[in-house]
C-alpha cells in the first residue's frame, strides 16, 4: 500500500527540469529572480491519500528516532550550570506570576528575564509547572503536549528571531547563546490557551550561508544543511559539556512542559539553500533536503514554517533566489517527512500560502497572511468559509518577518489584530491558524524593522548598561511604560481566550 502510494505521487509530476542555483548575495530576500513557468501535475489527493494509511504507517515506524543525546538534556543543563540535582522553587517568579486558573506565566519585561542566569531561568520553569504540594524539579520523561492530530490547523504561530537577544560578546565579533536566550523569555509569553496551541517558531536552526556565530553573519532567509547546528543558537559555555543536538533537544523539552509546540523555519528556493558549503540543487539535493526536515523535528520540533511556499503554485512577484519544488515534489517531501519521522501530528505551515485546496492536497497543514486581520468581521468570515476543511486552513496575521516597525504608535491596530486572530470565528472549532512575531508580544524598539533583523546581525546599543550584551538588549526591546502596557493588554486577550474558549 505504502509502495503504490509512492509511486502514484513519484508518477504524477515530479520532473527534474531545474537550473543551478546561483550564490545569493547578502541580501538575497530582496532580489527577484526569473523562473521557469511551474510544471503543470495533476497530484491527486496525495496528502489525503497519506492520511487514509496513517495508522499502517504508525505500526511500521518508531515515532521518535535519531535523536542519541542525553535523555534528559534540561536536567544536565541545570546540572552543568549549578553542579546539583536539587531544585528550588523561585521567588521572582511568584512574585511576577499570571495565572488564569490553571494556566501559568510570568509578568515582566524582556529586558530583565535575558539579564537571569540559566540556574534562575530552569528553577522558573520548574516553579511554574510544579504540581501543588510537590517540590520543583524536571519530569524523566517530558512529551509534546497533545492538542490532537490537527492541532497546527487552528494554531497561533509565534516566530523568535534567536539572533536578536543573542549574546555578543566583549572584545570579539562572536554572536552566540540565542537558544538559552530564548528559553529565558519563554516563561513571559501566554501559554496555549487550552484548545488551541501556541506555537514557538524558530527562524533559524541551521548555519546561515557564512559567518555563523559572528556579528557579520548572513541573512537567516537561507540555511547551510548538514552543516550541524548554528552556532549563533548554541553556547559556547557548554562546549564540550553539552552538545549542540541536547542543547536543541533542551529548548524543546522546557517550551514543550511550558505547554507550547515547537516549530523552525526552512527556506525553499534553491539559491538560498547549501548542502555542506555546496551549491543545492532540487533534482540532486532531494534527500539532503528531506533528511534536514527530518532531523529538526526528531529533535523535538513539532513544526516546519516553509519560507516561499505560495510561489511553489503562484510564480507572480518576489520568488525567492532560484528554483522552486514542484508541486508533486512537494507532496512527495511533505509524505516522506512524516513517514520517516513516523510522525502524522506534523504541522507544515505555508508563507502567504491561501485557501486554494492544492496547498492542502501537497500536505500543508496552515497558510499565512490570508483574510483581513485588521477588520474582525473578515476573519470570521474566512474561518466560516473554510470550517469545511479539518486538515488545512490559511489564517490571519498580526505581523510577518518584514514588519516595519513604529510598534509604539500602532499598539492599538496589533492589539486589534490579536483580538482578530484569537476570536474570529463562530465556533472554535472553526478558528484560523494565526501567525505573529516577538514584537507583538514585546514590541522592539520603534521603526526597529524584523525584516532587516533577518537580513543580519546589527547590534541595538544604548548607553545605560554595564556590558556589551546588555546594551544590545536595552536597545532592541522598546523600553518606554506604554510598551509594557501593550504587554499586559495582550496578556489581557489571552486570558479572555482561556476563560471563554475553553
Amino acid at each position: 500500500m505504502i509502495g503504490a502510494i509512492l509511486s502514484t505521487i513519484a508518477g504524477a509530476g515530479l520532473e527534474k527540469q531545474y537550473k543551478t542555483a546561483s550564490l545569493p548575495s547578502s541580501k538575497n530576500k530582496n532580489i527577484k529572480s526569473s523562473m521557469p513557468a511551474a510544471t503543470k501535475n495533476n497530484v491527486s489527493n496525495s496528502f489525503a491519500m497519506f492520511d487514509a494509511n496513517r495508522a499502517a504507517l504508525n505500526k511500521s515506524l518508531i515515532s521518535f528516532k535519531g535523536y542519541y543525546g542525553d535523555s534528559q538534556p534540561l536536567k544536565k543543563l541545570f546540572w552543568i550550570s549549578t553542579g546539583r540535582n536539587d531544585v528550588y522553587e523561585d521567588n521572582w517568579t511568584k512574585n511576577h506570576l499570571y495565572q488564569v486558573g490553571t494556566k501559568k506565566w510570568v509578568n515582566a519585561r524582556p529586558q530583565e528575564l535575558l539579564r537571569r542566569s540559566t540556574e534562575q531561568m530552569l528553577q522558573s520553569l520548574c516553579t511554574l509547572i510544579k504540581p501543588n504540594e510537590q517540590y520543583p524539579g524536571f519530569p524523566p520523561y517530558i512529551p509534546s503536549p497533545n492538542f490532537g492530530d490537527k492541532w497546527g490547523r487552528h494554531a497561533n504561530y509565534i516566530e523568535i528571531n534567536p539572533r536578536i537577544v543573542a549574546t555578543y560578546h566583549n572584545n570579539s565579533n562572536r554572536l552566540t547563546d540565542g537558544l538559552l536566550n530564548t528559553m529565558k523569555l519563554l516563561p513571559a509569553i501566554p501559554t496555549s490557551p487550552g484548545p488551541f496551541a501556541n506555537c514557538i517558531m524558530l527562524s533559524q536552526l541551521y548555519p546561515s550561508l557564512y559567518g555563523d556565530g559572528y556579528e557579520d553573519a548572513a541573512s537567516l532567509y537561507c540555511a547551510n544543511l548538514h552543516k550541524g547546528i548554528s552556532q549563533t543558537l548554541t553556547a559556547d559555555g557548554l562546549y564540550n559539556k553539552m552538545g549542540a543536538d541536547e542543547q536543541v533537544k533542551a529548548f524543546n523539552d522546557m517550551a514543550h512542559l511550558l505547554g507550547f509546540k515547537t516549530g523552525f523555519r526552512m527556506p525553499l528556493s534553491a539559491g538560498q539553500l547549501r548542502v555542506k558549503d555546496h551549491e543545492f540543487n532540487w533534482y540532486k539535493d532531494e534527500k539532503a533536503f528531506i533528511d534536514a526536515c527530518v532531523w529538526g523535528i526528531e529533535l523535538g520540533f513539532d513544526a516546519i514554517y516553509f519560507d516561499s511556499a505560495k510561489h511553489i503554485k503562484d510564480r507572480n512577484g518576489y520568488i525567492g533566489v532560484g528554483d522552486l519544488p514542484s508541486h508533486g515534489q512537494m507532496a512527495y517531501i511533505l509524505y516522506k517527512i512524516r513517514e520517516q519521522t513516523g510522525r502524522h501530528d506534523i504541522s507544515f505551515v505555508g508563507e502567504k500560502c491561501n485557501n486554494d485546496w492544492d496547498f492542502k492536497n501537497m500536505g500543508y497543514t496552515a497558510g499565512t497572511d490570508w483574510g483581513r486581520a485588521d477588520d474582525f468581521s473578515s476573519v470570521r468570515y474566512e474561518a466560516e468559509n473554510q470550517k469545511y476543511s479539518r486538515e488545512y486552513a490559511a489564517g490571519p496575521e498580526v505581523s510577518n518577518d518584514n514588519d516595519m516597525g513604529c510598534t509604539k504608535y500602532e499598539a492599538g491596530k496589533r492589539l486589534n489584530r490579536i483580538n482578530s486572530c484569537l476570536f474570529g470565528y463562530n465556533y472554535k472549532e472553526d478558528k484560523l491558524p494565526s501567525y505573529m512575531q516577538l514584537t507583538d508580544i514585546f514590541p522592539l524598539s520603534p521603526y526597529t524593522n524584523t525584516h532587516e533583523l533577518m537580513m543580519g546581525a546589527k547590534k541595538m546599543e544604548a548607553y545605560d548598561a554595564w556590558t556589551k550584551c546588555e546594551r544590545h538588549w536595552d536597545g532592541v526591546f522598546d523600553s518606554d511604560p506604554a510598551a509594557y502596557d501593550y504587554t499586559n493588554n495582550v496578556y489581557h486577550i489571552f486570558e479572555n481566550v482561556i476563560r471563554t474558549r475553553n
